[in-house]
């Protein structure tokens, strides 16, 4: 009995020894993070840092039932760099997006997406950043609420499930994202270019308004320059401009071709083919198989079975067209991201 005794009081002894350390650990990761995330506000806002709220690491506990697997929002599919939760503070439903501790980039991924996110939350086609922890090793971000989830999960033919997104609607959400993505280009002093525009990027809330998400690969052109030249390439293929794998050149161009990427695959609802690393005899480079086929045979069945007519015809003739100049080869073909949105918005009035 007295064996027995003195095990439970050292188990206890051990037990508070962890949470003094857990908590002198939160404690220095508080001071260390809110340094560099007062630091990256500062730079990133030009000397006005924007204040955002904290949350404390009980909190996130607390609202997703110790992170629990079954409040996975999502998970970023082959690095698994982070995880984003669905979380409960007080009464309002937010997502928690927590970067994985073991990647050796993860908190300049973190800091960068804190930096940006901040910035250009006035934007409503870009998720609200409301917050963040600073407790943890990596800091957490937390973030409005996208009901709807991500773009990918409702035009993807082999994903989607329930009625079809019409067309109309896949056409306001493209013009809402460019935009959001002039309002980086044009609204700051030094461009923003996101470097990672894709479908999974962006997000649907209840109302089906789409929010760019995810600056962690984002970065800004220096004032008076047109580009900036990195040390490695980061993005993802499929997505990621031919001149910018040749060079590591970073331009506004850059966002211009991924765009096109985007709105060429609402057209046709599917993973379209890998042009960049697929010979032609394998399968057709996407261009060519866009510029050749009819649109019966490249667009997607559920828009082609909406009633339209002749108007809806020149829609998506136009936004096929419109497309392929956004991945023209040569950057200097590729239209600005203001002119794209024009371009979106005459479409889109076309038939109104």
């Amino acid at each position: 009995m007295l064996l027995k005794k003195l095990n439970i009081a050292a188990t206890l002894v051990d037990h508070r020894r962890r949470k003094r350390e857990e908590e002198r650990e939160r404690k220095r990761a508080f001071l260390e993070n809110g340094g560099l995330v007062l630091e990256k506000l500062v730079a990133s806002c030009n000397g006005r840092p924007i204040p955002i709220r904290t949350f404390s690491y009980q909190q996130l506990i607390l609202a997703t039932n110790n992170f629990d697997h079954r409040f996975i929002l999502y998970e970023s599919c082959a690095e698994r760099i982070y995880k984003m939760y669905k979380g409960s503070f007080e009464g309002r439903i937010l997502s928690i997006k927590v970067y994985d501790e073991r990647d050796s980039f993860a908190k300049d991924l973190a800091l960068m997406d804190i930096g940006i996110s901040a910035k250009a939350s006035a934007h409503k086609n870009i998720l609200k950043l409301v917050g963040c922890c600073l407790e943890t090793s990596i800091p957490s971000l937390v973030f409005e609420y996208a009901q709807n989830g991500v773009l990918a999960d409702q035009i993807y033919i082999s994903k989607r499930q329930g009625t079809p997104m019409l067309w109309q609607s896949r056409l306001k959400i493209a013009r809402q994202i460019a935009h959001a993505i002039a309002y980086l280009h044009t609204g700051f002093s030094r461009p923003i270019i996101h470097r990672d525009i894709r479908q999974k990027n962006i997000l649907l809330d209840q109302h089906d308004v789409p929010k760019l998400s995810d600056f962690s690969l984002s970065i800004s052109i220096p004032e008076g320059e047109t580009h900036v030249v990195t040390d490695i390439l980061i993005g993802t293929m499929g997505f990621m401009c031919p001149s910018y794998i040749d060079t590591l050149m970073v331009t506004e161009k850059t966002d211009v071709f991924s765009f096109g990427m985007v709105l060429l695959r609402l057209l046709i609802g599917q993973h379209p083919f890998d042009y960049l690393h697929r010979s032609e005899d394998e399968y057709q480079p996407l261009k060519v198989h866009l510029s050749n086929h009819a649109m019966n045979e490249i667009v997607d069945p559920a828009i082609l079975a909406e009633e339209g007519g002749a108007g809806l015809e020149q829609q998506l003739q136009a936004v096929r067209q419109l497309g392929l100049t956004c991945i023209e080869d040569d950057p200097e073909i590729r239209p600005t991201m203001v002119d794209v949105t024009k371009e979106l918005r005459r479409i889109e009035r076309s038939i109104a």
